[in-house]
């Protein structure tokens, strides 16, 4: 369940974070000053509830549809300032430190489980005058494994290859993040093993992550 704050304020904002840090990456294409805008976008759960977890679809001017997972962390993440994408002040969590997701370990594991066991995104709630409605996704992702198979134990994440699509590499499996997506293709993999997402202007599943080894 991922908790929401309709009416809190960020500084600076994802979107401007994303701005001067989008075009240093090796798999970006689009003007090296882009505006940047929020296409859509879907949440993970944190087991623990102390990390946010998000993706972000985003698209600079008219050119591709990029996809950005992001951790948003109460305190900063041991070993892993490379993958920081910036600080941020929430008039309501305080400060936080935002990560690329496919640096941390727990983006990782919970990308992993989704695939692997088919799950989705998670519930979303706004919290509203100290009420918490439930709140619609913008968009649907789902994992093309089984409720039943054995959730992956990552631990630790031993290498990335920051491409497209960025290859991360655990303890425990591999996994293959799409940067760019290509709203034309199917999965085009083993359904059993990847992520699949789905929103309003894109009705047929996009892949979006894969499962490429395990052990």
């Amino acid at each position: 369940m991922a908790i929401l704050y309709p009416h809190a304020t960020l500084s600076p904002t994802k979107l401007e974070l994303l701005t001067p840090w989008l075009p240093m990456r090796s798999w970006y294409r689009g003007p090296a000053e882009p505006m940047l805008t929020r296409v859509t976008g879907y949440r993970f759960d944190d087991p623990d509830g102390e990390v946010g977890i998000e993706t972000l679809l985003v698209q600079a001017e008219d050119g591709p549809l990029f996809q950005v997972p992001l951790t948003y962390r109460g305190t900063p993440l041991d070993g892993r300032d490379e993958w920081l994408v910036g600080t941020s002040e929430h008039s309501v969590l305080g400060p936080r430190w935002i990560y690329d997701g496919c640096g941390d370990p727990l983006y990782a594991r919970t990308l992993a489980t989704a695939i692997i066991t088919g799950a989705s995104g998670a519930e979303e709630f706004a919290s509203i005058d100290g009420r918490q409605e439930r709140r619609a996704p913008t968009m649907t992702v789902r994992g093309g494994g089984t409720r039943d198979a054995a959730a992956p134990s990552v631990s630790t994440i031993l290498s990335v290859h920051d491409g497209n699509p960025t290859v991360i590499v655990t303890d425990s499996v591999h996994l293959a993040v799409h940067r760019l997506l290509s709203l034309g293709a199917g999965a085009g993999h083993d359904e059993r093993a990847v992520l699949t997402g789905t929103w309003g202007l894109q009705p047929a599943p996009v892949l979006l992550a894969q499962v490429q080894a395990t052990g």
